[in-house]
């Protein structure tokens, strides 16, 4: 069975909103877009290799698919991420896109839990990498799809923004299973609920 990992960039006070540009997403009035970049590191690169290289799948929410499908297909031919990531299946949830484009991609547009629980039992032992996403990820949580999750925390505090942990998110413990410090002072916490 393939194990469904949540992994993304927060801030201190849980900020998950663009942090890779600063016209990523700006909804709601987010002036802070691009604000992980002047922490991403040497140290940073080695954990996200290994990260994507176990990654055999990516299941991504709309805004995210289209942002990655923007940009990866055209990044340089010797980008590692970009020759994984072009590779892999893509699994979109979107119940308001028409198609998926970008090549092995597929539009999943309703029963979700289920689809994920399927996708789930595939053949295979390795990751269904769920970045950034945050509205699916949130989904996933309320139906306990989520086996591990990697919380790349970044030395700032932004004070608004989407969080990856909102109001309405079903409480849950978490145990600690690694840890790791780039130079950057970024901490990578690796959790798993206590359920699974």
């Amino acid at each position: 069975m393939r194990k469904l990992v949540v992994g993304t960039f927060l801030t201190l006070d849980g900020v998950m909103q663009a942090p890779g540009g600063p016209q990523e997403d700006t909804e709601g009035g987010f002036k802070h877009g691009g604000w992980q970049m002047p922490y991403f590191d040497e140290d940073s690169g080695e954990i996200m290799n290994k990260n994507i290289a176990a990654t055999e799948a990516l299941l991504l929410g709309r805004k995210t698919y289209q942002i990655f499908a923007a940009y990866w297909p055209t990044a340089p031919a010797d980008d590692p991420f970009g020759q994984k990531f072009n590779s892999i299946p893509k699994y979109v949830v979107s119940t308001t896109l028409d198609k998926a484009e970008w090549n092995n991609s597929t539009l999943i547009r309703s029963n979700i839990p289920e689809e994920v629980a399927r996708l789930k039992q595939q053949p295979g032992s390795g990751i269904i990498s769920v970045t950034g996403s945050g509205k699916l990820a949130q989904t996933l949580m309320k139906h306990n799809l989520i086996d591990e999750y990697v919380l790349w925390i970044n030395p700032i505090v932004l004070g608004s923004g989407k969080r990856l942990f909102e109001n309405e998110v079903a409480p849950s413990n978490l145990k600690l299973v690694d840890s790791k410090t780039t130079g950057s002072s970024v901490v990578v916490l690796t959790y798993q609920p206590d359920n699974k």
